[in-house]
């Protein structure tokens, strides 16, 4: 029965925890192994390969298919303070279909908003757990759940410009951070100056980091669009990219190429 697989696996979280020296990447294999037993021909990923908005500790698949991410906090931290962190809104506006949890309280998100929530059991004394009444049956819908949820679909216009517009935020917040971390030095403080010189004398760096996010986020979907019309895959329009900006003027040839666009792009490819 599946009601057995959160049992045993609550037996060996507290088996770990009564140790007295375990960490959160303890449980992982835990967890890992409930959720592949749990939906036979899914696979439970610990740390994959970062996504756009950061590194989700689980993507679970099927067939290669995403099927959901999952962030791990270690026992007992507060999922309700976690829910409110930058790293947080980031996921909750980019995933979606993504479990929060301390390996005991799991929080179900879709679409970024908070779908189920089940706690299989409490920290108790001397290393023990306390279990949760109905904590297996709980647990047990919310990953079925979980594990069948269908991704949303863009169906029309205003979806899409829903979609892209936060994605776009999420570069924006990315490129203002990395202005920020360049304390005046760095390839972005060069490229400022030089649309400052060439075409926007009064530009300021918030206004350049949401431009830049805004021209990523439309040349992603021209490429994505090229490579369908196309039928050549996504390696076509990537290639086509210009290596620098047009060197138009003096000015102009002082910004920096594009290569880390063209990067970004790869990675969104998988190549």
């Amino acid at each position: 029965m599946k009601e057995e697989l959160p049992r045993n696996y609550l037996k060996d979280i507290e088996q770990a925890y009564r140790i007295g020296n375990a960490t959160e990447h303890t449980y992982r294999p835990y967890l890992k192994e409930l959720l592949e037993s749990f939906s036979p021909g899914v696979t439970a990923t610990n740390e994959p390969k970062r996504v756009k908005c950061g590194a989700p500790d689980f993507i679970i698949t099927r067939k290669q298919t995403p099927l959901g991410y999952i962030e791990t906090k270690d026992l007992g931290v507060s999922l309700v303070h976690i829910e409110r962190t930058d790293q947080m809104k980031r996921y909750l506006g980019s995933l979606a279909n993504l479990i929060l949890t301390d390996y005991l309280e799991f929080r179900w998100y879709v679409s970024g908003q908070l779908r189920m929530t089940a706690c299989l059991a409490k920290l108790g004394a001397k290393g023990k757990l306390q279990p949760e009444t109905d904590g297996i049956k709980n647990i047990s819908d919310l990953l079925h759940g979980f594990l069948l949820a269908q991704i949303p679909t863009i169906g029309n216009p205003k979806e899409l410009a829903t979609r892209m517009a936060a994605i776009a935020q999420l570069i924006r917040n990315a490129i203002s951070r990395a202005f920020d971390s360049e304390e005046g030095g760095g390839s972005l403080h060069v490229q400022v100056e030089g649309f400052r010189q060439v075409l926007l004398p009064d530009l300021n760096h918030e206004q350049f980091a949401d431009m830049y996010a805004q021209t990523i986020s439309y040349v992603a979907m021209a490429w994505l669009l090229l490579a369908v019309i196309s039928k050549q895959g996504l390696t076509l329009p990537v290639s086509m990219l210009p290596t620098k900006y047009p060197k138009r003027t003096h000015s102009c040839a002082r910004c920096s190429t594009i290569s880390p666009v063209q990067t970004w792009m790869s990675e969104l490819s998988g190549q």
